[in-house]
């Protein structure tokens, strides 16, 4: 597995140099240029540590909370006040955790942003469905929120057995999504979990959008070495079999397909925090991606509060890209759009795409994974799922190595990847 990820990095970085992730920050971050900018705020309180969740959180106390919340905000207006005026931004998501456990704030989080942001394109928060619930949704719809996901998981008792949660009541949610109206509604389910059909997946998307969702993700199971899951991995075959079914599936139906694993029935639902060029990450283990440099929080909710109240910024590590590790990274997560604009590459780094990768580009082609529509290369089904299956190697190799250090050390001094 390792292997794999390292060949395919030193072949497209033309590079044996590894991804150096180190101790270090800049005081004041590099973002005035960066056109295209994200947000994104972790809140990481939850009222039950799920065992197959990867994701840096912890559980929900009310004063561990609010000091957590007073410290992001600080971290908010230390970042937002580098930039003079207000910096525009495409969008703002919340995600976690469980955000809404902070519902009452969220309002006073936003309006933070706000004094040195201009969101445009919308504000998103993901929802367990404990929390989708009329008085819920209107104190979120009040404070901004537009764009709602929920994660669903899977509507089917059986596999919310698995995954160790309860069974998800679908009328509940139709009845509070009727009377609290939002632009997106995206209802999260997982893929290729032990024994799972296509037909169970079809008849969670076929649920998802009658009770009220215009958007639905359907994610893979993907087996973290640190979490204490005892799911097992769908086999290869099987697992390219059903998200090839449920592509298709989507595509019969008419629905668009807007990123390697998401569908909606409506042009404008969509909802991802990920493909942006650029984005400034707050909260504990946030994430930050800009031009030359790609930084990562403290995963220690209590270090992170420390820091804050120090007047510093919560960096744990920086990446400090080479050229050709940028545009790697660009390539990798504008992908999973499922398509790639020559166009924008060659805007964003002021050399053509063909120049830099003609031979994987025509390799790809050859392969079948990619072709080309409209001045675009597009994922065919088969590139789709490789890239599935690649992304799949990514994580274990790389993500999961460091979100497990991470997990354990607030600040390490270095990690090799």
């Amino acid at each position: 597995m390792r292997i794999l990820t390292d060949l395919t990095r030193m072949w497209l970085t033309r590079s044996p140099k590894p991804f150096l992730f180190r101790r270090e920050f800049d005081a004041v971050l590099p973002y005035a240029d960066c056109e295209g900018l994200g947000l994104y705020v972790h809140i990481p309180f939850c009222r039950s540590i799920c065992n197959f969740c990867p994701y840096c959180k912890v559980p929900y106390e009310k004063e561990a909370c609010d000091r957590y919340l007073d410290a992001l905000i600080r971290e908010i207006r230390l970042v937002g006040a580098q930039y003079p005026g207000k910096k525009t931004v495409t969008s703002l998501y919340f995600g976690g955790g469980t955000p809404a456990l902070a519902a009452d704030r969220v309002g006073e989080i936003i309006a933070a942003i706000r004094e040195h942001f201009t969101v445009t394109e919308g504000i998103g928060i993901e929802l367990h469905p404990d929390d989708v619930r009329p008085d819920v949704l209107r104190t979120l719809r009040e404070a901004g929120v537009t764009i709602i996901s929920i994660g669903i998981q899977s509507f089917r008792p059986k596999y919310q057995r698995i995954l160790g949660r309860k069974s998800v009541d679908a009328e509940a949610l139709r009845r509070a999504l009727s009377e609290v109206k939002f632009e997106t509604v995206s209802m999260d389910f997982i893929f290729a979990l032990p024994e799972q059909t296509f037909e169970d997946l079809r008849a969670d998307i076929d649920t998802a959008f009658a009770v009220g969702a215009n958007h639905a993700a359907v994610y893979p199971f993907i087996d973290f070495t640190f979490t204490s899951s005892a799911v097992k991995p769908m086999p290869k075959k099987q697992k390219r079999d059903l998200l090839d079914r449920l592509t298709l599936y989507c595509a019969e139906r008419g629905y668009r397909r807007d990123s390697i694993w998401t569908f909606s029935n409506e042009p404008d639902a969509r909802y991802s925090s990920m493909t942006r060029d650029h984005y400034l990450g707050f909260g504990c283990s946030a994430v930050t991606l800009l031009r030359d440099q790609f930084k990562i929080n403290t995963f220690s909710v209590d270090a992170y509060c420390d820091r804050l109240a120090e007047g510093t910024l919560p960096t744990a590590l920086t990446l400090r890209f080479t050229r050709r590790q940028r545009m790697i990274y660009w390539l990798f997560w504008t992908a999973y759009s499922t398509r790639v604009d020559p166009r924008a590459f060659e805007a964003f780094f002021g050399v053509p795409l063909d120049r830099m990768y003609g031979l994987e580009v025509k390799l790809a082609k050859r392969l079948g994974w990619i072709e080309e529509r409209n001045g675009l290369y597009c994922l065919t089904l088969k590139g789709a799922f490789f890239y599935h299956y690649y992304e799949n190697y990514y994580t274990l190799a790389y993500i999961d190595k460091m979100w497990g250090i991470l997990r354990h050390e607030a600040f390490p001094r270095e990690i090799r990847l």
